[in-house]
């Protein structure tokens, strides 16, 4: 392992069919999903525009969470639930009587350190239009975001289905907006851009740097 490469792999044992989680009580058609903290139709995101294995997995990336409050300065693979992610993604397939193929998804990682005086509530409008273009766009399973801690410092993650969503989507006008608007108001900015691996059966994940 090269010192610049992040990467986990992790097994988790086959497990039997556990009962299906309470709906969501703000979508009301089973075909679109909140796969992003926004919860107003044009964020959502329509599965009936993805392959079952994207389906699946932006369904069991719904549990997505940080394990501790220090997720913004963790690598990557240990900040978030992916054991329990993938368990959620072994059940969806069991449930649905579907071997679960190998698959790659694109992740890019925004890490930032905001300045203690920035408005916040402009921020986060131009971040509800950027997250509307990429769903219009297509491919995108998972957007999440935390709060600054008291030093300011941040995370936001997406989640596609490949590379070549991530760059359509981020190529609207309004993610360039957003990206002028945010230069000069972090003191530190930093993407990284990963590759999640899913075996077969979705046995085994392993998250590791992009380098193709």
């Amino acid at each position: 392992m090269t010192p610049h490469k992040i990467e986990t792999t992790t097994t988790v044992q086959e497990i039997s069919p556990s009962p299906e989680p309470e709906p969501n009580s703000k979508l009301e058609n089973p075909r679109y999903l909140q796969a992003s903290p926004y919860t107003t139709f044009p964020h959502l995101l329509d599965l009936e525009t993805l392959d079952l294995p994207q389906r699946l997995l932006a369904k069991a990336l719904t549990i997505m969470a940080p394990l501790s409050p220090a997720y913004a300065t963790t690598s990557y693979p240990l900040a978030f639930n992916w054991s329990q992610i993938i368990e959620r993604l072994q059940y969806l397939s069991l449930a649905t009587n579907y071997q679960f193929p190998a698959t790659s998804f694109y992740i890019i990682v925004f890490r930032s350190q905001i300045q203690v005086t920035t408005n916040r509530e402009d921020l986060g409008a131009l971040d509800k239009a950027a997250h509307i273009e990429a769903v219009e766009g297509g491919g995108l399973l998972k957007y999440w975001f935390g709060t600054p801690d008291e030093n300011g410092r941040n995370l936001a993650t997406c989640v596609w289905r490949d590379r070549k969503d991530a760059k359509r989507g981020g190529a609207g006008e309004g993610h360039r907006r957003a990206m002028e608007r945010v230069r000069g108001l972090y003191t530190e900015w930093k993407v990284e851009r990963l590759r999640f691996s899913v075996t077969e059966r979705a046995g085994e994940w392993r998250i590791e740097e992009w380098t193709d």
